[in-house]
């Protein structure tokens, strides 16, 4: 069984803050420690299930030189193996390969979440919402989306209450969550403790993955079209000029193609 585990920060329990997710501010380091805890039990509940290959993707932006790089690399459970600092939602190696189920851990919920604790897609500061067809999706969705299209299914999920209700909706309810925090705002949340989220964690993967019990990979009929609404005019000129990217507005850019994997893929790396 060959697993792709995509992590972030702000769905860890005990982070509530911007300054424990951003690079150099005073809380960081704790925040770092937190996520690698996570990660690290994820991981172990992946080994117990028979896991034969397991990816960890490290997705969250700290921000210059910690980008894709907050896991701590001495303190990585063994056994896995651990992609640093590669752009978000780009390395799709154990896709091409062929992966058996996707986990995330740490995910947060999607931009305008009333109940979301640092909830935001991708950019909290240049996108507003982001649409597969007409289905509003944050960043699980465009993770689940990928994978799908990969025939790959997302089938466990970690993070505070909001996120798993978004995932819950998006891929099925056979998805397996871990809520290890209660947004109260958006900059605070009632937390389980870093030792109990972690059990939580260990066990839900372990048994996600033993039990078999998988959502469908999650695919969007064609043709796909990945619109995202942005905050402000300026954000658009860099999807100006590309294939099969439309700027309809100064503050709407619409990628369509086949597959969203082919929308995202024009989108956001070309």
């Amino acid at each position: 069984m060959r697993v792709m585990i995509w992590c972030d920060m702000e769905g860890v329990a005990g982070i509530s803050v911007w300054e424990q997710v951003n690079g150099g501010a005073p809380l960081y380091e704790e925040g770092r420690r937190l996520y690698t805890a996570e990660v690290n039990a994820a991981v172990r509940g992946c080994k117990r299930a028979g896991a034969t290959e397991i990816v960890v993707v490290d997705g969250h932006g700290a921000g210059g030189p910690w980008n894709f790089k907050s896991l701590i690399p001495d303190q990585l459970e063994s056994g896995a193996s651990y992609v640093l600092g590669y752009s978000w939602a780009r390395y799709v190696a154990p896709l091409e390969a062929g992966c058996d189920a996707a986990l995330f851990v740490g995910a947060h919920a999607m931009a305008g979440t009333p109940d979301g604790n640092l909830c935001h897609t991708v950019s909290s500061q240049a996108w507003y919402n982001a649409r597969i067809n007409d289905t509003l999706v944050g960043e699980s969705g465009i993770l689940a989306a990928i994978c799908g299209d990969f025939g790959c299914p997302c089938v466990f999920v970690s993070g505070d209450a909001a996120t798993c209700r978004e995932v819950r909706a998006l891929v099925g309810e056979q998805v397996v969550e871990a809520q290890v925090k209660e947004a109260l705002g958006r900059y605070s949340a009632r937390h389980l403790p870093a030792t109990d989220a972690c059990a939580l964690i260990e066990g839900r993967v372990y048994a996600a993955l033993a039990s078999r019990n998988w959502p469908k990979p999650l695919t969007f009929p064609p043709p796909v079209t990945f619109s995202v609404e942005l905050a402000t005019p300026d954000r658009s000129v860099d999807m100006m000029g590309k294939p099969g990217v439309e700027v309809v507005n100064p503050r709407l850019v619409v990628s369509r193609a086949e597959t969203f994997w082919k929308a995202w893929d024009q989108f956001w790396y070309r």
